[in-house]
């Protein structure tokens, strides 16, 4: 941040939804980012949201995500609620004047994204989307490394993820297995970032062909997904997830003329860029303590300054959405408004 900017006014935020997201990745990077600070924290549960704001030194707590948002101390508005009530809480913020700033995935659909695109675009209101990611130094050094031409021309790239984690059912099921909370299965939460990541690596993904099964029969949602598409670097791109299996595997490909390019989405070991059999070299980028914080003081920049410094908006989570849409569109029978009933949780 530039000298003259540091007297600009400091960023002030509320959050609705104070739950496990925010004790660490988030939370308290509101607090350390230069020009922001924590001000009010909402939970439906009063007890945990005084719990939360006495533990993280939050000067005001609401039970009530009206109050919060008509808070005339409170500038911006951090929603991390689950999926199923993004919209309608982002739709209150944006009415309210203030911009938002929601937890990933976006929505339970594309359909639910466009129309809070569409009501911040028309209030000329910034939305920001938690695709962290995009700030996070391993994922900017590989951006750095792609962009570079190290690699030489990309001939293909291939995402794989593999666990077990639907392979037992829990009893409750938790929400994020819960379509009409979560928007679907595990895909949606995790998945999600994912495919950001390919946007943000390799911009927009066309030519979406995508298919969804339920295959362990633990849960009612899709536990199994796989992708084909092509984006403006590469003609072939595929992508597969398998939450029943015995392997765990968490791996990005990037394959071109000169070199490889390999990584995990979710862990923190270094990346590799192998040259011939023999010769690896690594980039130890290590994540950041809270790892929003990166986009976190992108967002505040952003507001303090107007300069569009951050790389997540509601337009780029929307591209994302579509995608995740079209991938589990025929599984679901349509990604409209109310197809959760279709799969309810008490049925198994």
């Amino acid at each position: 941040m530039k000298e003259s900017d540091r007297d600009l006014k400091a960023i002030r935020w509320g959050i609705i939804g104070c739950g496990d997201v925010t004790e660490r990745k988030s939370g308290p990077a509101f607090q350390l980012v230069d020009g922001s600070s924590l001000v009010a924290v909402m939970r439906r549960d009063a007890a945990k949201a005084a719990d939360y704001a006495s533990r993280h030194g939050v000067a005001r707590w609401y039970d009530d995500a009206a109050a919060l948002i008509g808070d005339s101390e409170v500038d911006a508005v951090y929603i991390a609620t689950p999926p199923s009530s993004h919209e309608s809480y982002a739709l209150q913020v944006c009415a309210s004047g203030k911009p938002c700033y929601v937890e990933k995935p976006m929505t339970r659909n594309a359909s639910e994204a466009q129309r809070m695109v569409d009501a911040f675009e028309s209030a000329k209101l910034p939305l920001y989307v938690a695709y962290y990611r995009r700030r996070m130094p391993r994922f900017v050094e590989a951006k750095r490394l792609l962009d570079s031409g190290v690699l030489g021309q990309l001939r293909s790239i291939s995402y794989r993820y593999q666990n077990g984690d639907m392979r037992e059912r829990q009893n409750p099921v938790p929400w994020r297995l819960d379509p009409k909370e979560a928007g679907a299965g595990l895909f949606l939460d995790l998945g999600s970032h994912v495919l950001d990541l390919l946007d943000f690596l390799l911009g927009p993904a066309t030519e979406v062909v995508g298919a969804a099964a339920n295959v362990g029969g633990a849960y009612n949602v899709e536990d199994s997904v796989s992708l084909s598409f092509v984006t403006p670097r590469c003609g072939e791109c595929t992508a597969l997830w398998n939450f029943t299996s015995d392997v765990r595997e968490d791996e990005y490909r990037f394959v071109g003329d000169d070199a490889e390019l390999r990584f995990s989405c979710f862990g923190n070991e270094p990346l590799r860029l192998i040259r011939g059999d023999a010769n690896v070299e690594t980039f130890d980028r290590p994540n950041p303590p809270h790892v929003q914080q990166p986009l976190i003081q992108s967002i505040v920049e952003d507001l303090r300054t107007g300069r569009q410094l951050a790389p997540s908006t509601g337009v780029s989570g929307l591209r994302t959405q579509i995608v995740m849409d079209q991938a589990l569109e025929e599984f679901y029978g349509g990604r409209e408004d109310g197809f959760w009933r279709r799969f309810p949780v008490a049925s198994m």
